[in-house]
């Protein structure tokens, strides 16, 4: 288990490569994201949510069926997030969403994977998943 943001991080690092990492707490009440960690807090400051601008089917494949999200290239990552040159600019073309589940079930929240374009493959999804199912306490202590 893994039980600190950071080592969360610390973790994909090693074992995914990253450029942007984030984690986003799922607030199922106002069906939104909001960020409790970044690699890049000037950017993507900690406290921000996500609403309107998350693409449904995005949210349909991560929040409802619970499924990773892997954009390959940027014209996947522009055609799901509107903060495409903001990504873009941090020399991101590459996404790879993972949901984080509690022990009940319910999704706590998304690790978002982001690095070069090429930079991930079918085996990175894989990685990051067995990561996600490690993480339900550090999203825990950090939604809190």
């Amino acid at each position: 288990m893994i039980d600190d943001l950071n080592e969360l991080e610390k973790t994909v690092r090693e074992e995914v490569g990253v450029r942007l990492f984030t984690v986003l707490a799922w607030v199922p009440e106002r069906r939104a994201l909001r960020r409790v960690h970044s690699s890049h807090p000037v950017e993507y400051p900690v406290g921000g949510e996500k609403t309107v601008e998350v693409a449904q089917g995005w949210l349909a494949t991560c929040i409802e069926r619970r499924e990773p999200y892997f954009g390959r290239d940027r014209a996947a990552v522009r055609e799901i997030f509107a903060d495409h040159e903001l990504i873009e600019s941090l020399g991101c073309g590459s996404i790879v969403n993972v949901p984080v589940i509690g022990t009940d079930g319910e999704v706590l929240g998304v690790l978002n994977i982001l690095d070069a374009e090429g930079s991930y493959d079918d085996d990175s999804v894989a990685t990051a998943q067995a990561i996600a199912a490690k993480a339900a306490p550090a999203l825990s202590g950090g939604a809190a």
